[in-house]
């Protein structure tokens, strides 16, 4: 661990945005090893730095091996949402904080190289505005569970730890959810508006990918996989615990599932630059997003199917107990 941690502050990157630092001297950090509390997965976290607290928003990171990039997506998040860098990372005197209180969430799914490191000392260095915790398995849609679902906050969000997605945009996915004008609010790459710069092979998948879910699973939204997305606390605790895939399809299952539910969707058209750094292996990611289309298709078409007889039950449940000691027959009302 110490040899890690050495490397690692070497590759500490100098300058550029930053967030206020409480003094040390006045606050003690302690690293919180397992020490489990009530809720949904909890059990998952196997050390942690700080615990959830009631603000607007919590930020989750998902980060596995992500010790490259880690600390300056998460000073520059912080800068931006504190008001002192623009979205693109440079330094602003006359910025303006944002107008919800918010924390952001390392949340770190078994990296093997100095992540959890860097997640730790983040924390350390800025407890008003950081907290990270370690979990014991791989998996992005896990790590989002585990976080999600110990929040605190009114709404949950996640972004990808490269910040493909424009920072600009962060007000037009949280502040609807907040206003309860919206139950969840995604990023979207395929929308008019969108500005996006990726390779031709990214652009050809990701579209056919959300065909399939338009003509293959009914989808109505645009874009499925873009990662930037928020909801509220009460669609989270309504959803999260029916979902069952843990990697990358937790993303459309989740869309799917409130879709079915009826759930009030914002989508918003970003700018998004492709990371050529990605670790996303896009065949094995694939075929697992075709099996988990075709296992979703089954589930709510018999979930349709159960709401239909349901609803057929209750109806002549009611018709039955409307009539029941007149003169009209039974047998005719169920027949109508």
């Amino acid at each position: 661990m110490a040899a890690i941690t050495a490397q690692v502050r070497r590759d500490h990157i100098p300058g550029g945005p930053t967030l206020p630092v409480r003094d040390a001297s006045a606050h003690q950090m302690k690293v919180y090893r397992p020490r489990y509390q009530e809720g949904y997965r909890t059990s998952a976290i196997v050390e942690r730095y700080g615990f959830p607290e009631p603000v607007d928003v919590d930020f989750v990171i998902p980060a596995y091996n992500e010790q490259d990039q880690l600390e300056n997506s998460v000073k520059k998040l912080g800068a931006y949402l504190s008001g002192t860098a623009d979205e693109h990372g440079a330094i602003i005197a006359d910025g303006v904080p944002s107008n919800f209180s918010w924390r952001i969430v390392i949340a770190d799914n078994a990296s093997t190289d100095g992540t959890w490191v860097i997640a730790s000392e983040l924390s350390e260095r800025y407890p008003d505005h950081v907290r990270s915790i370690r979990i014991n398995r791989k998996g992005r849609g896990f790590a989002l569970k585990t976080a999600w679902s110990e929040s605190k906050a009114r709404a949950v969000a996640y972004m990808d730890v490269d910040l493909s997605t424009g920072l600009e945009h962060i007000d037009s996915l949280i502040l609807p959810i907040l206003a309860g004008t919206a139950d969840i609010a995604i990023g979207s790459r395929l929308m008019g508006q969108s500005d996006i710069r990726r390779s031709f092979k990214r652009e050809a998948i990701s579209r056919s990918y959300n065909f399939l879910l338009h003509t293959y699973s009914g989808a109505r939204f645009h874009d499925a996989q873009c990662g930037f997305k928020a909801m509220s606390a009460a669609s989270a605790e309504e959803l999260l615990p029916r979902i069952v895939d843990d990697e990358w399809f937790f993303d459309t299952e989740l869309l799917l599932l409130a879709q079915s539910e009826g759930k009030r969707l914002e989508e918003v058209p970003v700018r998004w630059v492709e990371d050529s750094g990605t670790t996303v292996h896009i065949v094995d990611t694939t075929i697992k997003d075709l099996k988990g289309m075709r296992r979703m298709r089954r589930a709510l078409h018999a979930s349709y199917a159960d709401i239909l007889r349901d609803r057929a039950t209750y109806y002549q449940t009611r018709a039955q107990r409307a009539f029941r000691g007149s003169l009209v027959p039974l047998a005719a009302i169920q027949a109508a």
